[in-house]
């Protein structure tokens, strides 16, 4: 909010002559804008920054390795798309939180529904390189990344746009559909207008049958938010647990 009031727009909202619906309209507009924000849909390497890592620095003066520049990339495509918010999921949660870490395991979902842009980080995939042999397509919490997220845009390894598709939402280029639609076995109104829910249940599941998680019981958790579940988290059950409390809720 501090920067919100620091602004220029808050300033024009300010002195706006406008009253009445069309003021309330603007208001909306330009709140909505400002907070906007990215999301990193990306597999985790090595040298992921940590919110303690990154607490009260400036990112693009730190040097911590392939994880630290990752992220530098990922805030500077977010300015360039004209955003000043960025959130990943390597340095926006406080890990040595137990609570908050198990709310975001919840919150994921939502997260990335509510972002204006999601750039996903294809770190395998050489430029003019087909993306279907892409380990992104193979991970748990990608699943949900991909069917959260309203507007999506590829980057391959040199962080330059997949296939150099300039369209504002890559969901939205029917080649790359079609090629999406190949890779995951997910049809086109589920790619591009996915609603969580219990409606055909066994396709959701499918569709994550063939993907894997670092920890077991993730392979449930990520599924949490593409069921519209609220579950608790307990890591350190077993897979099996995990997976019978989501089939038991589904039931």
């Amino acid at each position: 909010m501090s920067c919100f009031e620091d602004s220029a727009p808050y300033n024009e909202l300010l002195s706006s002559a406008q009253t009445g619906p069309e003021c309330e309209v603007l208001i909306h507009k330009t709140i909505s804008k400002f907070f906007g924000y990215t999301t990193l849909s990306h597999r985790w390497g090595t040298g992921e920054p940590s919110l303690r890592n990154i607490q009260g620095q400036n990112v693009y003066t730190l040097n911590h390795g392939e994880g630290l520049a990752k992220l530098q990339n990922f805030c500077i495509l977010t300015l360039q798309h004209d955003y000043i918010w960025a959130w990943s999921d390597t340095c926006c949660i406080d890990k040595d939180s137990s609570s908050e870490f198990h709310e975001a395991v919840g919150s994921m979902f939502s997260w990335y529904r509510r972002s204006a842009l999601t750039i996903v980080h294809l770190s395998d995939v050489p430029d003019a390189m087909p993306f279907s042999n892409s380990v992104w397509f193979r991970r748990g919490w990608t699943l949900q990344e991909l069917l959260a997220s309203p507007s999506i845009l590829f980057y391959s390894q040199d962080w330059s746009l997949y296939m150099n598709c300039t369209s504002p939402n890559h969901k939205t280029d029917s080649a790359i559909l079609a090629e999406l639609q190949e890779v995951t076995g997910i049809g086109e109104l589920h790619l591009k207008y996915f609603s969580p829910g219990m409606d055909d249940a066994r396709s959701r599941l499918q569709w994550a049958s063939t993907r894997s998680t670092t920890r077991s019981e993730d392979s449930a958790y990520s599924l949490f938010g593409i069921f519209q579940v609220h579950l608790p988290v307990f890591y350190g059950e077993t897979v099996e647990n995990a997976l019978g409390r989501l089939l038991m809720e589904i039931v």
